[in-house]
Protein backbone atom coordinates (compact mmCIF):
# COMPACT_ATOMS: atom_id res chain seq x y z
CA UNK A 1 0.00 0.00 0.00
CA UNK A 2 0.80 3.34 -1.36
CA UNK A 3 2.35 5.30 2.08
CA UNK A 4 0.96 9.01 2.63
CA UNK A 5 2.38 11.56 4.81
CA UNK A 6 0.40 13.97 7.00
CA UNK A 7 0.99 16.96 5.00
CA UNK A 8 0.61 21.02 6.20
CA UNK A 9 -2.56 22.54 4.94
CA UNK A 10 -4.95 25.43 5.52
CA UNK A 11 -8.40 25.72 5.20
CA UNK A 12 -10.01 29.03 4.71
CA UNK A 13 -13.07 30.31 3.25
CA UNK A 14 -17.08 29.11 3.26
CA UNK A 15 -18.79 27.55 0.68
CA UNK A 16 -18.05 24.29 -1.91
CA UNK A 17 -14.91 22.42 -1.10
CA UNK A 18 -12.36 23.77 -3.41
CA UNK A 19 -8.44 21.67 -3.16
CA UNK A 20 -5.49 23.79 -4.63
CA UNK A 21 -2.12 21.92 -5.62
CA UNK A 22 0.94 23.78 -6.22
CA UNK A 23 3.57 22.82 -8.27
CA UNK A 24 7.34 21.99 -8.28
CA UNK A 25 9.83 24.24 -5.41
CA UNK A 26 6.42 25.84 -4.69
CA UNK A 27 4.07 25.83 -2.00
CA UNK A 28 0.58 26.99 -0.76
CA UNK A 29 1.24 30.54 -0.78
CA UNK A 30 1.38 29.78 -4.67
CA UNK A 31 -2.26 30.82 -4.74
CA UNK A 32 -1.97 33.46 -2.27
CA UNK A 33 -2.56 36.42 -4.73
CA UNK A 34 -6.09 34.83 -5.73
CA UNK A 35 -7.08 33.78 -2.44
CA UNK A 36 -9.61 37.10 -1.34
CA UNK A 37 -11.47 36.18 -3.68
CA UNK A 38 -11.86 32.59 -3.86
CA UNK A 39 -12.79 32.31 -0.23
CA UNK A 40 -15.68 34.35 -0.63
CA UNK A 41 -17.01 31.23 -3.06
CA UNK A 42 -15.42 28.68 -1.80
CA UNK A 43 -13.91 26.57 1.22
CA UNK A 44 -10.46 26.48 0.27
CA UNK A 45 -7.93 24.18 1.17
CA UNK A 46 -4.14 24.61 0.43
CA UNK A 47 -1.11 21.90 1.36
CA UNK A 48 2.26 21.91 1.04
CA UNK A 49 3.39 18.72 -0.97
CA UNK A 50 5.72 16.19 0.62
CA UNK A 51 9.32 17.80 0.93
CA UNK A 52 7.71 21.35 0.08
CA UNK A 53 7.33 24.39 2.49
CA UNK A 54 5.86 23.10 5.76
CA UNK A 55 5.00 19.42 5.05
CA UNK A 56 7.47 16.49 6.34
CA UNK A 57 10.36 15.32 4.68
CA UNK A 58 10.14 12.07 2.47
CA UNK A 59 12.12 9.21 2.90
CA UNK A 60 13.55 8.03 -0.38
CA UNK A 61 12.16 8.55 -3.82
CA UNK A 62 8.68 8.96 -4.41
CA UNK A 63 6.14 8.99 -7.49
CA UNK A 64 2.89 10.14 -8.69
CA UNK A 65 1.01 7.91 -6.99
CA UNK A 66 2.65 8.73 -3.53
CA UNK A 67 1.66 12.37 -4.01
CA UNK A 68 -2.01 11.36 -4.62
CA UNK A 69 -2.13 9.36 -1.68
CA UNK A 70 -1.16 13.18 0.42
CA UNK A 71 -4.04 14.62 -0.91
CA UNK A 72 -6.16 11.71 -0.42
CA UNK A 73 -4.84 11.62 3.01
CA UNK A 74 -5.58 15.34 2.95
CA UNK A 75 -8.71 15.29 2.31
CA UNK A 76 -10.16 12.48 4.91
CA UNK A 77 -8.29 14.41 8.10
CA UNK A 78 -10.07 17.12 6.73
CA UNK A 79 -13.01 15.44 5.94
CA UNK A 80 -14.73 16.66 2.69
CA UNK A 81 -16.66 14.05 0.98
CA UNK A 82 -16.95 15.86 -2.57
CA UNK A 83 -14.37 18.91 -3.91
CA UNK A 84 -13.16 20.60 -6.74
CA UNK A 85 -9.68 20.11 -7.55
CA UNK A 86 -7.44 22.32 -9.45
CA UNK A 87 -3.58 22.43 -9.73
CA UNK A 88 -0.90 24.12 -11.42
CA UNK A 89 1.97 22.02 -13.70
CA UNK A 90 3.03 18.90 -11.58
CA UNK A 91 -0.62 19.91 -9.65
CA UNK A 92 -1.98 19.60 -13.08
CA UNK A 93 -0.76 15.75 -13.15
CA UNK A 94 -1.64 15.17 -9.61
CA UNK A 95 -5.43 15.83 -9.91
CA UNK A 96 -6.54 14.26 -12.68
CA UNK A 97 -4.64 10.95 -10.82
CA UNK A 98 -6.06 11.71 -7.94
CA UNK A 99 -9.67 11.52 -10.30
CA UNK A 100 -8.98 8.46 -11.64
CA UNK A 101 -8.51 6.80 -8.48
CA UNK A 102 -11.13 8.58 -6.44
CA UNK A 103 -13.81 9.70 -9.33
CA UNK A 104 -16.76 9.97 -6.56
CA UNK A 105 -15.06 12.97 -4.76
CA UNK A 106 -14.10 15.19 -7.53
CA UNK A 107 -17.37 17.69 -8.76
CA UNK A 108 -14.78 19.34 -10.82
CA UNK A 109 -10.98 19.49 -12.20
CA UNK A 110 -8.99 22.42 -13.14
CA UNK A 111 -5.92 21.36 -15.17
CA UNK A 112 -3.32 24.78 -14.98
CA UNK A 113 -0.46 24.70 -16.92
CA UNK A 114 0.22 21.17 -17.23
CA UNK A 115 1.77 19.00 -20.09
CA UNK A 116 0.28 15.34 -21.86
CA UNK A 117 0.72 13.58 -25.43
CA UNK A 118 4.64 15.40 -24.82
CA UNK A 119 6.37 14.43 -28.55
CA UNK A 120 9.95 12.99 -28.38
CA UNK A 121 11.23 16.65 -28.82
CA UNK A 122 8.78 18.13 -25.94
CA UNK A 123 10.21 15.57 -23.73
CA UNK A 124 13.37 16.12 -24.60
CA UNK A 125 13.80 19.30 -24.10
CA UNK A 126 11.87 18.64 -20.42
CA UNK A 127 14.66 16.18 -19.91
CA UNK A 128 17.29 18.75 -20.61
CA UNK A 129 16.57 20.67 -17.81
CA UNK A 130 16.29 18.50 -15.54
CA UNK A 131 19.86 17.29 -16.40
CA UNK A 132 20.91 20.77 -16.55
CA UNK A 133 20.10 20.51 -13.15
CA UNK A 134 21.77 17.57 -11.81
CA UNK A 135 24.89 18.16 -13.85
CA UNK A 136 25.43 21.96 -12.77
CA UNK A 137 23.38 22.28 -9.87
CA UNK A 138 19.80 23.76 -9.40
CA UNK A 139 20.98 27.33 -8.45
CA UNK A 140 23.14 27.51 -12.21
CA UNK A 141 19.72 26.99 -13.82
CA UNK A 142 17.76 29.39 -12.47
CA UNK A 143 18.07 32.12 -15.07
CA UNK A 144 16.32 29.34 -17.66
CA UNK A 145 14.08 28.91 -15.09
CA UNK A 146 12.78 32.42 -15.00
CA UNK A 147 12.48 32.95 -18.79
CA UNK A 148 10.50 29.85 -19.05
CA UNK A 149 8.64 30.98 -16.12
CA UNK A 150 7.68 34.16 -16.41
CA UNK A 151 6.93 36.82 -19.19
CA UNK A 152 9.81 39.63 -20.19
CA UNK A 153 7.12 42.42 -19.08
CA UNK A 154 6.53 40.73 -15.78
CA UNK A 155 10.58 39.99 -15.40
CA UNK A 156 11.29 43.59 -15.53
CA UNK A 157 8.19 45.09 -12.85
CA UNK A 158 7.88 41.99 -10.27
CA UNK A 159 11.37 41.38 -9.51
CA UNK A 160 10.33 41.48 -5.68
CA UNK A 161 8.61 38.21 -6.63
CA UNK A 162 10.29 36.52 -8.97
CA UNK A 163 13.03 36.69 -5.97
CA UNK A 164 10.98 35.10 -3.59
CA UNK A 165 10.03 32.31 -6.16
CA UNK A 166 13.14 31.94 -6.96
CA UNK A 167 14.40 31.66 -3.26
CA UNK A 168 11.64 28.74 -2.70
CA UNK A 169 13.49 26.47 -5.41
CA UNK A 170 16.89 27.21 -3.80
CA UNK A 171 15.37 26.27 0.07
CA UNK A 172 13.54 23.74 -1.30
CA UNK A 173 15.64 20.23 -0.61
CA UNK A 174 17.76 19.60 -3.91
CA UNK A 175 16.59 15.69 -3.60
CA UNK A 176 12.83 16.55 -3.23
CA UNK A 177 13.42 19.01 -6.18
CA UNK A 178 14.86 17.08 -8.79
CA UNK A 179 12.72 14.31 -7.82
CA UNK A 180 9.29 16.31 -8.28
CA UNK A 181 10.79 17.24 -11.33
CA UNK A 182 11.28 13.94 -12.94
CA UNK A 183 7.71 13.15 -11.64
CA UNK A 184 6.77 16.13 -13.90
CA UNK A 185 9.24 15.21 -17.00
CA UNK A 186 8.48 11.58 -16.73
CA UNK A 187 4.39 11.35 -16.62
CA UNK A 188 2.23 10.69 -19.37
CA UNK A 189 -1.46 11.21 -18.87
CA UNK A 190 -2.61 10.48 -22.41
CA UNK A 191 -3.66 6.99 -21.89
CA UNK A 192 -5.78 7.25 -18.98
CA UNK A 193 -7.14 10.55 -19.43
CA UNK A 194 -10.33 9.51 -21.42
CA UNK A 195 -10.75 7.72 -18.38
CA UNK A 196 -11.64 11.00 -16.50
CA UNK A 197 -15.37 11.81 -16.75
CA UNK A 198 -15.05 14.82 -14.27
CA UNK A 199 -15.54 18.16 -15.86
CA UNK A 200 -12.36 19.82 -16.36
CA UNK A 201 -11.16 23.16 -17.20
CA UNK A 202 -7.61 22.64 -19.21
CA UNK A 203 -5.71 26.29 -18.65
CA UNK A 204 -2.37 27.34 -19.75
CA UNK A 205 -0.47 30.23 -21.23
CA UNK A 206 -0.35 31.39 -25.28
CA UNK A 207 4.11 31.19 -24.37
CA UNK A 208 4.09 28.18 -22.07
CA UNK A 209 7.06 26.76 -23.57
CA UNK A 210 6.78 23.26 -21.87
CA UNK A 211 2.51 23.39 -21.43
CA UNK A 212 1.71 25.47 -24.26
CA UNK A 213 -1.53 25.66 -25.85
CA UNK A 214 -0.66 22.26 -28.88
CA UNK A 215 -0.45 20.01 -25.88
CA UNK A 216 -3.23 21.34 -24.29
CA UNK A 217 -5.39 21.35 -27.22
CA UNK A 218 -4.29 16.99 -27.07
CA UNK A 219 -5.54 17.17 -23.40
CA UNK A 220 -9.22 18.65 -23.68
CA UNK A 221 -9.72 16.34 -27.03
CA UNK A 222 -8.48 13.24 -24.93
CA UNK A 223 -11.36 13.96 -22.06
CA UNK A 224 -14.79 13.39 -22.32
CA UNK A 225 -15.71 16.78 -20.62
CA UNK A 226 -13.15 19.59 -20.89
CA UNK A 227 -13.01 23.17 -21.95
CA UNK A 228 -9.75 24.49 -22.99
CA UNK A 229 -8.67 28.07 -21.99
CA UNK A 230 -5.94 29.58 -23.05
CA UNK A 231 -4.21 33.00 -21.26
CA UNK A 232 -2.97 36.03 -24.42
CA UNK A 233 0.76 36.23 -23.92
CA UNK A 234 1.40 34.37 -20.36
CA UNK A 235 3.63 31.86 -19.49
CA UNK A 236 4.16 29.05 -17.19
CA UNK A 237 4.03 30.77 -13.96
CA UNK A 238 0.48 32.00 -14.12
CA UNK A 239 -0.16 31.64 -10.14
CA UNK A 240 1.75 34.50 -9.68
CA UNK A 241 1.46 36.99 -12.78
CA UNK A 242 -2.30 36.19 -14.17
CA UNK A 243 -4.52 35.35 -10.60
CA UNK A 244 -7.16 37.23 -11.78
CA UNK A 245 -7.79 35.31 -15.16
CA UNK A 246 -7.41 31.97 -13.30
CA UNK A 247 -9.63 33.17 -10.44
CA UNK A 248 -12.38 33.95 -12.92
CA UNK A 249 -12.17 31.16 -14.62
CA UNK A 250 -12.14 28.91 -11.56
CA UNK A 251 -15.06 30.59 -9.93
CA UNK A 252 -16.79 30.75 -12.98
CA UNK A 253 -16.45 26.50 -13.81
CA UNK A 254 -16.56 25.43 -10.30
CA UNK A 255 -20.00 27.25 -9.86
CA UNK A 256 -21.17 26.29 -13.00
CA UNK A 257 -20.67 22.29 -12.20
CA UNK A 258 -21.92 22.45 -8.29
CA UNK A 259 -23.33 19.15 -8.47
CA UNK A 260 -23.55 16.81 -4.84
Amino acid sequence: MTKALDCAYSVDGEGPALFLIHGIGAARSAWRFMMPRLVRHFTVISYDLRGHGLSPMPQGEFGLDELVADLERVRARIGIERAHFAGHSLGGMIGPAYARLYPDRVLSLGLLSTAAGRTEDDSAKVWGVVHAMEEKGIPNILPTLTNRWFTDEYIAQNQDIIDQRLQQVIDCDPKVFLNVFRIYAGTEMMPWLPEITAPSLVLTGEFDGGCNPRLNEGIVAAMPNAELVILKDKKHAITLEAPDAIEDNLVRFCLKHQTA
